[in-house]
């Protein structure tokens, strides 16, 4: 893996949430903290996508007439003509 060294400022009163941090969630590895930092922002991205995702089916299923019960039927039909 190729690495790249890139700074970052933290302000010295959030040093301690940092190191404390960084030795729970990177054994004591800056790199290994952002690494793992990095992976559950997008966990969070793809939580917060799928909720999107998940508001826009409700609103179009209400909009043509479907419970949210048959909505899931309708998705089995659909993926069973495929």
């Amino acid at each position: 893996m190729a690495t790249r060294t890139i700074g970052f400022a933290v302000a010295e009163e959030d040093e301690p949430r940092l190191e404390r941090l960084t030795r729970k969630f990177g054994a004591g590895n800056r790199s290994a903290f952002l690494r793992e930092a990095m992976h559950q922002m997008e966990v969070i991205e793809r939580a917060e996508r799928l909720a999107e995702l998940q508001a826009y089916g409700a609103e179009r299923s209400a909009a043509g007439g479907l419970e949210p019960g048959e909505a899931l039927a309708v998705v089995r039909r659909a993926l069973k003509d495929r």
